[in-house]
């Protein structure tokens, strides 16, 4: 039987039956990467799979109670009852953990890649109207149910890669009521599709057109911020995490630190977008502010390397921005993991620079774009990038306790993953025990 999204979750999902009262077991993967372990994976660490060949899984209510080899879980005593998916030699591992996404907006910029492939550069469109204020004039202009629409019709294609946690920024309403609007679909989006979703508030993402000619404009924006937004996420637990943009042509480094000071007095945890463009000291801002995670960092000095090296603040490199917007320069991922620092990887899902929900994509840029190994980039889109959401303890590793969140892909051998580019062969994804995505031809 072929399942499908809806056909396999979404009716008793939304009908709120039970987690599977029967235990499933997972068996014959001819690899099973469990990523075991509870400490973030830095330098010769991050190569290590924890893989187990011939492998298996036991789910109970959602989480794992039995991982290892085939033998030793289907001598369990749970085992012999449990529903069987038998993985035919597929390649099992933790379901993918995207920690930086702008999930919710109106439209695609497609009318701006054209000019970028003209050779306009992302600051050039910028300044004519066009980017991040291109998408807010559309999202201001949508209802709330089409930005839903879009957005599980998104998740969905996050779910058929084999992702399986989703971080989704708010930043393109930059008012309060389109703010609002994005945080609130956020919190719907959880209860009405099977992905988890963690939310973060990036009202200072750019300062909004209506401010830009005012005198005193940023400061009049980023009041609006600390005084309107700010309370209301907080009282109605909206978010919990606090975004800023830091560049140039965005906000500066004092100005960020207000907006996630002032994002920490209402309980929001920090976290950065940093030295994307130009660099301007943000990463150090990320460092002192101990943020949770400092995203893009493709204009790092050695000293902001070694930095980030002793640090706990994740390093998310984000290489389907730089290739899509056709650049030359990508993060310094070999010098990051070599200092010692955690990386990881995840898509920048957004309809300007990075239009892709392929976390198997961004494998393959890491590989050839980063000189990543497979192991590396694969334990950078999982374990690590769960530590940049504060989710370590409840995914990215397949071990005893843990949420039963897998991808199970079409291949034999986990270097295939990235090896073939642009192409997916996710078999099936599973979250918190149930099938919420399979090929065509898995008969389950």
């Amino acid at each position: 039987m072929s399942i499908s999204w809806n056909a396999c979750y979404l009716s008793q999902f939304r009908h709120n039956t039970k987690t599977l009262s029967q235990d499933l077991l997972l068996t014959g993967a001819s690899q099973l990467l469990t990523l075991r372990g509870s400490a973030a994976r830095r330098g010769d660490s991050l190569s290590n799979l924890g893989l187990i060949k011939d492998g298996a899984l036991l789910v109970r209510d959602g989480f794992i109670v039995g991982a290892g080899t085939r033998t030793e879980v289907e001598k369990l005593p749970e085992a012999r009852a449990a529903e069987k998916i038998d993985l035919g030699g597929r390649v099992a591992l933790p379901g993918f953990v995207d920690s930086h996404t702008h999930l919710v907006h109106a439209a695609s910029r497609a009318e701006e890649y054209e000019l970028k492939i003209a050779g306009a550069s992302y600051e050039e469109i910028a300044r004519k109207g066009g980017g991040i204020l291109n998408s807010v004039k559309k999202l201001r202009a949508a209802t709330s149910e089409a930005l839903k629409k879009r957005a599980l019709a998104a998740l969905q294609q996050f779910a058929a890669h084999g992702t399986t946690t989703v971080e989704a920024k708010s930043g393109y309403g930059l008012d309060v009521a389109s703010e609002l609007k994005i945080l609130r679909l956020h919190k719907e989006l959880v209860a009405e599709q099977p992905l988890e979703i963690v939310s973060t508030f990036l009202g200072a993402h750019v300062v909004p057109e209506e401010y830009r000619n005012k005198a005193n404009g940023t400061e009049q924006y980023i009041k609006l911020i600390e005084q309107n937004l700010l309370p209301e996420i907080r009282e109605k637990r909206l978010a919990e995490f606090c975004d800023v943009f830091c560049d140039r042509g965005a906000f500066t480094v004092e100005q960020s630190k207000r907006v996630l000071q002032a994002g920490r007095q209402w309980g929001l945890e920090p976290r950065m977008h940093a030295e994307q463009l130009s660099r301007t000291g943000a990463a150090r801002l990320a460092l002192l502010m101990r943020a949770a995670s400092c995203d893009h960092l493709d204009q790092l000095n050695k000293s902001d390397i070694a930095a980030l090296g002793k640090s706990e603040t994740v390093a998310t490199l984000l290489p389907g921005c730089n290739f899509h917007l056709g650049l030359k320069q990508y993060a310094p991922a070999r010098a990051l993991i070599d200092a010692g620092a955690i990386v990881s990887l995840a898509t920048d899902y957004n309809p300007g620079t990075s239009p892709t929900l392929s976390m198997p994509m961004i494998l393959s840029l890491a590989c050839a774009q980063l000189r990543m190994t497979p192991a590396e980039a694969i334990a950078a889109a999982t374990i690590n990038a769960a530590h940049a959401l504060r989710r370590e303890k409840s995914v990215g590793s397949l071990e005893v306790g843990k949420q039963a969140d897998i991808a199970v892909f079409e291949v034999a051998d986990y270097r295939e993953i990235p090896y073939y580019f642009g192409v997916s062969h996710c078999w099936m994804t599973v979250k918190r025990g149930r099938v919420i995505h399979a090929a065509e031809q898995a008969a389950i």
